[in-house]
């Protein structure tokens, strides 16, 4: 019969397990494991005690000092030890669970809860005094690498960091939930600059989502998230000679470095590995479509993921008071030391990358999707003086939609001292209230007397507010910088691949080797600029959820300025509310510019309501006295134009056009307006920008004409303006007709000379490889101007023939017929005159040099402006232009319309028209004959014609006839005499002269207008001088 094995005591129990855990002995071991430590001395401090040689709960601490204090060359060093201790005390908790005994569980598991707690103490006390126990692994790098370890992933692969070690359960947990700044707030330092070194240059393709995911871990207890915003490096205060103050905070901040882990490219010396551009975009044009398309589809998704990590990051210490006003100081800082990159011109050494900002504006608009819901409901809580008044970001220095510099100042002052006065009412009513509430049971706090904080009060604005401000400024030097750069790229590529296109036409006629060296360079700089563009393309075009997410921001940003004047109504107040004028500019533009660029991205805008933003437009483009810059009214324009049906592809689009309350009523009206506005813009470039505006506008008001609702509201204008801004829209529209045809024809005749000098292979060969180059270049320019303006004057005449059809009684006006009849003879004489075979280009189309189509059109616009003139002056206005006018010149056009095919009624009507001329034109001479010899004073003294309506200029005193000056002020309302203002309203009727002028006719007996034979009139001067009087 066998032996009953002995019982084990609680304390034997104990010592065995304790004993595990802490791989200690305290008697010589029997046989040689080195990670066994063998606690001499302990054991004989015990035993000189009269105690059991046993590891117990009340031993556990001066055995753990002295297992650490101990040389054990063969054991684990002291972090790693006291973390592997917590590993054993874990496994060892899960196997006294089976115990059967309750009592001897519960105890044993209250030792090893004890031995757990003491090992992270003392993990703790090692990170913070590394120095006190033997030398190991720098502890931060050790604490560090477990954290790496606790948030691995299988996806890491080879290049997951940190040293090997698991980190046991719970660890983390009880290690930072217990510790407090004094303990861990210089070891979190370390780590925090040991955690931004790992992601250092690192680009999009590089492994930053595992020190991502410890920060994420980190900033989860308050400790560490307190640590990381009083780091040293939070705000970096260091300056470096070859770095700017945008610069170090990308590079030196810890968030800096997070932010900057980009596909986008970046300056030279800051560029990231592996580089994005050549690992996914070289060579593109060999590459398979499927190919881009994978790169495109994992650059957006590791980039969403570090959207998502770092909205995290920094949700989370919003969320945390201790930390809130830091967070919100960082992103301030951002801004204020990066706003340098509003510029033109961005210096790479002085401000943060365009890759930086893109993450941070995907940053910032995932803080603002709580508030961006449909509605805008939480509008009220974004102050409009937070531009004026807060501590973080100065927002008053930017430019304003409207207001000047020293009107932001005045209404500031303003604002104060109003807010005085307030604060000033309050006291005496909380001094009231104070010595009247001891004589009542109860008190409480009426709205009427609630204090309002100071302007200059730091905790005066909502977080809505700041996050709203803020990330505004964020969106305009990140996201909207970062498309403006697209753009250049674009354009920059476009250029040198039209010079390789050039470089490479003259290689065939002849290599030379400076030739070949010029293409060598185009190539690089086509490959580098493909591989630029395509990185943009994947991290921010091909990001629909991040182009909608702005469209939403801009989208609460255009309805909160709407709230400033009084909501989405029409008309707008006469005066402009000084808190709208005072706003920054770029929250219009940069709305706009993302309009602009998301309309042209297919399925960009697909699901997303726009009415709200075609309400702000239709409100505010043609307000200047609301918003100033002619540009950014013509941008909005540019954003209406890309929403036409047949442009955007998306049939939702015609709905805001057709169906929309506030287009029907005012959008033909208003572009109108523009149209004239933009002749003005102030700028030096104004002549040649208002061609590029108008072709939008013109585009517009052509697709708006062919809306049955819209061709009602431009006739119903037509009529209530007709001396007004259609007019004034008809003189522009027709001296850009004359400008542009003019321009195209003679760019076409050097187009031609160009030509001729390539033909000829054998002279052009002998000409220096320079020169070839120089001429070369000059022939595509020549093309690229001939495209343009050809396109804009073909809708230009486009628009005056379906205007002229349906609406002709502007143009019969005294001081519009003559113009009208000037022009379409001066394009008759270029289509049909003796120098047409000279505009015979070898391929036309190219151009869009359509003559026969032009031909038909003049003919269709003479001929519906004849059927509008019920009075017969429109014959005797064609025959009185000397410059152009020429009988014979109808006859022949009407035989080239037969061979065309023009509609024969058309044809009739216009030979009927022309003999019409040729009657009044005869008539005219012997009307001439009959005045003879006119007085000086009765003669216009501009156009030296007989004056019928004379009115006096009440500046220059200048006597002139009224047809002639106000034929003048449609394009220039200013005195042509001394430049004075001057308005038609302010002409004052010569009554006097009018009635001498009328005897004079009557005592010679004719009753027809005349000239003086050898006058110099408006209508026979050259093209050159009638081109500079338009």
């Amino acid at each position: 019969m066998s032996t009953a094995k002995p019982q084990r005591s609680l304390a034997e129990i104990e010592d065995i397990i304790l004993r595990k855990i802490f791989l200690v002995s305290l008697s010589r071991p029997t046989q040689n494991e080195p990670k066994i430590a063998y606690l001499e001395m302990t054991a004989a401090e015990i035993l000189s005690e009269g105690k059991p040689l046993l590891l117990s709960r009340d031993t556990m601490e001066r055995v753990l000092i002295d297992r650490l204090s101990g040389d054990f060359p063969a054991a684990d060093p002291p972090f790693f030890y006291l973390v592997g201790c917590f590993r054993r005390a874990g496994d060892e908790i899960r196997k006294v669970a089976s115990m059967k005994d309750p009592s001897v569980r519960s105890e044993i598991e209250s030792a090893i809860k004890q031995a757990k707690r003491l090992f992270v103490s003392y993990c703790r006390i090692h990170v913070g005094n590394p120095d006190m126990f033997a030398a190991g692994k720098p502890a931060a790098s050790e604490l560090l690498d477990l954290v790496f370890s606790e948030v691995a992933s299988p996806m890491d692969g080879v290049s997951s960091l940190g040293s090997g070690i698991s980190c046991p359960p719970g660890f983390l947990d009880e290690f930072f939930s217990e510790g407090d700044a004094e303990s861990l707030g210089p070891v979190m330092n370390e780590v925090y600059e040991l955690l931004r070194a790992t992601v250092e240059r690192v680009s999009a393709l590089g492994n930053f989502q595992q020190p991502l995911r410890a920060l994420q871990l980190l900033v989860r207890y308050p400790e560490c998230a307190k640590a990381l915003v009083n780091h040293p490096n939070w705000i970096p205060s260091q300056s470096y000679f070859f770095m700017g103050d945008g610069r170090v905070m990308e590079f030196r901040s810890i968030l800096g470095a997070f932010l900057h882990v980009s596909a986008l490219p970046d300056y030279k010396d800051f560029k990231s590995t592996p580089d994005v551009g050549q690992q996914c975009f070289s060579e593109s044009s060999t590459r398979r479509p499927a190919d881009l398309l994978s790169s495109f589809t994992t650059i957006r998704t590791v980039m969403n993921i570090l959207y998502d990590g770092l909205g995290e990051v920094i949700l989370t210490l919003l969320k945390n008071i201790d930390t809130r006003d830091k967070v919100l100081d960082y992103i301030a800082a951002m801004i204020v030391k990066n706003s340098a990159r509003s510029g033109m011109q961005v210096d790479p050494l002085s401000c943060a990358s365009s890759g930086s900002f893109v993450n941070l504006s995907a940053v910032m608009l995932r803080l603002s999707e709580p508030f961006l819901d449909a509605n805008a409901s939480k509008r009220d809580k974004i102050d409009p003086k937070y531009v004026f008044f807060n501590k973080r970001v100065d927002l008053r220095q930017l430019t304003t939609i409207h207001a000047s510099s020293e009107e932001v100042v005045s209404f500031m002052e303003n604002l104060k001292r109003i807010e005085e006065e307030e604060k000033g009412e309050n006291r005496v009513l909380q001094s009231f209230e104070a010595s009247t509430s001891g004589n009542s049971s109860g008190s409480y706090a009426s709205p009427s007397t609630k204090v309002t904080k100071s302007s200059t009060g730091k905790n005066k604005y909502s977080f809505i507010c700041e996050c709203f401000f803020m990330t505004a400024r964020v969106l305009n030097l990140g996201l909207m910088k970062a498309l403006s750069d697209f753009k250049h790229i674009v354009q920059e590529l476009a250029r040198f691949e039209e010079d390789l296109s050039t470089f490479r036409a003259m290689r065939e006629q002849g290599a030379s080797l400076q030739l070949d060296n010029d293409i060598s360079r185009l190539e690089k700089a086509v490959e580098k600029l493909s591989q630029e563009k395509f990185c943009y393309e994947a991290q921010i075009l091909r990001d629909g959820a991040l182009l909608q997410q702005a469209l939403s921001f801009n989208r609460l940003v255009v309805i909160w300025l709407v709230s400033l004047v009084g909501g989405f109504k029409m008309p707008l107040p006469r005066e402009c509310p000084m808190l709208f004028a005072c706003m920054p500019e770029h929250f219009i533009e940069d709305a706009m510019d993302l309009l602009v660029l998301t309309s042209r991205i297919p399925k960009a805008l697909d699901g997303f309501l726009l009415d709200d933003f075609l309400n702000f437009i239709i409100m505010f483009m043609a307000s200047p006295s609301y918003v100033k810059n002619p540009y950014l009214r013509a941008k909005m324009v540019e954003v209406l134009n890309c929403w036409m049906p047949q442009r955007s592809g998306v049939s939702s689009t015609a709905s805001l056009f057709e169906g929309h309350t506030l287009s029907l009523d005012y959008l033909v009206r208003n572009l109108l307006k523009v149209y004239v506005d933009i002749e003005f813009t102030g700028s030096h470039n104004q002549f040649f920008d208002k061609f590029t505006i108008r072709h939008n506008i013109a585009e517009l008001l052509e697709y708006l004409w062919n809306v049955p609702s819209h061709r009602n509201a431009w006739r119903k204008i037509a009529k209530e303006e007709e001396k007004g801004v259609y007019l004034n829209f008809l003189n522009f529209l027709i001296n850009d007709s004359i400008y542009l045809l003019d321009e195209s024809l003679n760019k076409i005749l050097e187009l031609k000379e160009i030509e001729a000098e390539m033909s000829n292979s054998i002279e052009w060969e002998r000409r220096p490889a320079q020169e070839r180059e120089e001429r070369m270049r000059q022939f595509h320019s020549l093309e690229n101007i001939v495209r343009f303006d050809m396109k804009l004057a073909n809708e230009d005449v486009g628009m005056l023939v379906f205007t002229s059809e349906q609406i002709p009684s502007p143009f019969l006006l005294p001081e519009m017929v003559e113009r009208v009849a000037s022009m379409l003879n001066y394009f008759l004489l270029q289509l049909v005159g003796p120098q047409r075979k000279s505009l015979i280009v070898k391929d036309p189309e190219k151009y869009e040099f359509r003559p026969k189509q032009l031909l038909k059109q003049i003919a269709e616009i003479y001929v519906h402006i004849a059927r509008g003139d019920h009075e017969n002056v429109f014959p005797a206005e064609i025959s009185k232009d000397g410059r152009a006018y020429n009988g014979h010149l109808f006859t022949t056009a009407a035989d080239i319309l037969w061979k065309i095919g023009e509609d024969s009624k058309v044809i009739k009507e216009f030979v009927h028209l022309g003999d019409k001329a040729k009657a009044a034109a005869s008539e005219a001479m012997d009307a001439e004959a009959a005045l003879g010899d006119i007085p000086e004073e009765f003669l216009d003294p501009i156009q030296y014609t007989l004056m019928k309506d004379p009115v006096i200029l009440p500046s220059s005193k200048v006597t002139i006839d009224r047809t002639v000056i106000q034929r003048h002020l449609l394009s220039d309302n200013t005195d042509p005499f001394n430049r004075s203002h001057l308005t038609q309203d302010m002409l004052i009727p010569n009554v006097e002269l009018k009635a001498r002028i009328e005897g004079f006719i009557k005592s010679q007996g004719a009753g027809h207008d005349s000239r003086r034979q050898h006058g110099v009139l408006l209508s026979s001067l050259g093209c050159k001088e009638l081109r500079s009087i338009v």
